[in-house]
């Protein structure tokens, strides 16, 4: 499903509290909702390949190079902490 639009909010004070009064009153109409033209065929693909690409990848790593992978996150994640 799209995003929604946002009403773009000014940056000046008094317009923005302008803008929120509009907002508040009902004043100001909402952007009308933008149509799905994704390709339906290429989503159902690409959900498919997203949800088998990670068991895949694990399956075929071998437990050394699993290992290897672990422990370079694991000094990843300490030197970020230092």
């Amino acid at each position: 499903m799209p995003k929604r639009k946002r009403l773009r909010r000014p940056r000046d004070g008094n317009q923005l509290a302008h803008q929120i009064v509009l907002e508040a009153t009902g004043q100001v109409e909402e952007p009308a909702e933008l149509p799905d033209t994704r390709n339906q065929a290429a989503v159902a693909l690409s959900r498919l390949g997203a949800s088998k690409g990670g068991y895949a990848r694990a399956a075929s790593l071998t437990p050394a190079r699993r290992s290897a992978l672990a422990r370079k996150a694991v000094l990843a994640r300490w030197r970020k902490a230092k």
